[in-house]
């Protein structure tokens, strides 16, 4: 009942400048005030959310949709300016609807934005944390960093991808992490090698209390493969396999220690060593021939 009736009220939320319910604020129509190109295909957009950036924490998402007709789609709050009352959301241009909002411009207008939605990240004091992200997995990152580094502890963060020109948010990423570990997979920027190589690297020196880990499925499957060898306890973000962001429609159902969960209610966290990631790419596959 709980995940239909936010539909029904993200449905309706176009009839309503703001209003909120059950701590879920819905917004009409609301103005990008930034828009910055963070990499081939990301966009970084600053967008009027002031209820929403007052009551999210790390962790949380919201769906958003551009158009009368528009899809309605999950995107992770990566930040948030509670003096200004903005948002900031980092978006891949990877399908018809990421298009739509990749190419609004300041000024412009998302239609609708709901949220917070998901479950927020458990922060407390661990001790020492790493935070391996890949890819546009840094974006979500980014305000997991900071609470930990807030809530007093050493924040490691190894960050990976490619090439150095899709290495995003990196002074973001600086400016609350205790060290930064670059990771490209052809050597051009930071150490040569994948995010894996630059944990086993901070494992070799330090002592882990937890790994947090957000990126492409693949990276986090073999992260968690080499925390679980090392017993490190492991936190997996899977918000790239949500939908609808709602759990009506199915497609983010993983297995998580033997049992169906759905990532968008559920989640989007989980212990990465219960998570079957192997079913988990199946099903992010499913749909690559026609995206």
């Amino acid at each position: 009942m709980r995940d239909t009736n936010i539909y029904f009220l993200a449905k309706f939320a176009r009839v309503f400048i703001t209003f909120q319910v059950n701590n879920h604020t819905f917004v009409r129509m609301n103005k990008i005030i930034r828009k910055e190109i963070l990499s081939e295909n990301v966009v970084k957009l600053e967008v009027e959310a002031p209820l929403v950036a007052k009551s999210r924490k790390a962790g949380h998402f919201v769906i958003v949709r551009v158009g009368k007709y528009g899809e309605r789609i999950p995107l992770t709050i990566a930040g948030a300016d509670l003096r200004q009352g903005t948002i900031t959301l980092v978006i891949q241009n990877v399908g018809e609807s990421s298009k739509k909002i990749c190419s609004l411009n300041e000024g412009d207008f998302i239609t609708d934005l709901v949220g917070p939605l998901g479950k927020a990240t458990h922060i407390e004091n661990f001790g020492t944390v790493v935070c391996a992200c890949g890819g546009v997995g840094t974006a979500p990152m980014l305000p997991i960093i900071e609470a930990m580094k807030k809530a007093g502890n050493k924040v490691i963060t190894v960050q990976a991808a490619r090439t150095k020109n899709l290495i995003i948010l990196e002074d973001e990423i600086k400016q609350y992490s205790d060290e930064v570990v670059i990771m490209t997979d052809d050597g051009s920027y930071g150490k040569k090698g994948l995010v894996t190589d630059g944990i086993k690297d901070v494992i070799g020196r330090e002592n882990i209390d937890l790994c947090v880990t957000i990126g492409p499925a693949v990276m986090m499957k073999f992260v968690s493969l080499l925390t679980k060898e090392y017993a490190i306890p492991t936190v997996a973000s899977l918000n790239t396999i949500m939908v609808d962001g709602t759990g009506m429609c199915g497609a983010c159902r993983v297995t998580v220690g033997g049992k169906t969960q759905f990532v968008c209610v559920d989640g989007p966290e989980f212990d990465a060593h219960q998570v079957d990631f192997d079913e988990m790419m199946i099903r992010l596959n499913a749909y690559k021939d026609i995206e």
